[in-house]
């Protein structure tokens, strides 16, 4: 049996730090990970951040693709507008693991229609 270089059994030890998501500030559970495009792909973006699954289908519940390129490209846009603090007040009450549908039909103002929490 090969020996294990000392530098893999530290590795095989640590844990792995905890992502916190942006936009609801709980700790992202591997399973419930998102890559969100800030600016989307289909208008060119590239970078991503992680976020919760349910916070990222929300916003693209909330925002048209256009939206998010023009104006909520950032994840402080984002968390400016009212939609998407009104869902934040209420998943931060949600456990890390929580799983739900967004059923809010994308709107032209970028706030507060839709879903009732």
């Amino acid at each position: 049996m090969a020996r294990k270089h000392r530098q893999e059994l530290v590795a095989e030890d640590e844990t792995p730090e905890p992502v916190f998501c942006p936009i609801c500030a709980r700790v992202i559970p591997d399973d419930q990970m998102d890559k969100h495009h800030l600016v989307p792909k289909s208008k060119g973006g590239k970078t991503t951040v992680r976020l919760h699954r349910v916070c990222h289908d929300q916003i693209h519940a909330i925002f048209t693709d256009s939206q998010l390129a023009k104006t909520f490209c950032t994840i402080e846009a984002i968390l400016e507008d009212p939609a998407v603090q009104k869902f934040v007040a209420w998943v931060k009450s949600k456990p890390p693991g929580f799983s739900d549908s967004a059923k809010e039909s994308r709107h032209t103002s970028g706030s507060g229609r839709g879903r009732k929490y």
